[in-house]
């Protein structure tokens, strides 16, 4: 669901994960900034204490560091997506690229670290929040190459599978990748055809591609150039 910002528009409900107190006092400073784009619906030190939390069922996005004392923050992942509806996006000082790619595998809408400016960390939210993946560029080919099973063929051969979509096919495609994590009868609208219509094309476009899924062709399409 896009973020608007109208004052009549409820803002964007984070809820804050991290074992130092230091740091979410300083993240609530941060997210309060941000009013009325946004606002802190809880704070959590704990795996334990995120699950436990009254505001996990409320919230939009859930800022999760992934060392959470002598608990990890990604372990929570599984139980999070089975269990609410907030996008997760992982807030970290952690420079371990493996730790940050197993947590995008495990459900994780993007990935920040720790370093980056206010500015970045807020846009991060935002965007995550608008159903984007936040995601480093080399981060994206990394976890692409898990997704399709570290099968990656030569440059060319992506130039033959992208080749074969038709015109209609790669409008599909920059459809979904504009509206990332939106419904599909919001494509199908901005398309003019049925969802029905739209799976059946976006079947044969991954079958085409050889990818499973909209975050599969998501990815694909990021780390390929097929949209601009």
């Amino acid at each position: 669901m896009p973020c608007h910002r109208s004052s009549d528009v409820s803002p964007i409900r984070v809820l804050l994960v991290d074992d130092h107190r230091l740091t979410l006092w300083g993240l609530e400073r941060l997210i309060e900034s941000a009013h009325p784009r946004m606002a802190v619906c809880g704070t959590a030190r704990s795996r334990r204490e995120l699950m436990a939390h009254k505001a996990i069922a409320e919230a939009d996005v859930i800022v999760l560091d992934l060392d959470l004392g002598d608990d990890s923050g990604a372990d929570a992942m599984p139980d999070l997506v089975r269990e609410c509806q907030a996008r997760v996006l992982v807030l970290t000082g952690d420079g371990d690229r493996e730790h940050h790619r197993q947590a995008v595998l495990r459900g994780a809408c993007g990935v920040v670290h720790k370093s980056q400016p206010a500015d970045v960390i807020l846009n991060a939210i935002e965007k995550v929040h608008e159903g984007e993946i936040w995601l480093e560029r080399s981060l994206v080919a990394s976890v692409l190459g898990h997704l399709v099973g570290d099968r990656r063929p030569a440059r060319d051969a992506h130039a033959e599978r992208i080749a074969r979509l038709t015109p209609k096919e790669r409008e599909i495609v920059s459809a979904v990748v504009r509206h990332r994590g939106a419904k599909n009868f919001v494509v199908a609208d901005e398309l003019h055809i049925s969802e029905h219509t739209l799976r059946n094309h976006l079947t044969t476009i991954y079958d085409k591609l050889g990818v499973h899924g909209r975050l599969e062709l998501y990815l694909y399409a990021t780390e390929h150039g097929l949209v601009h």
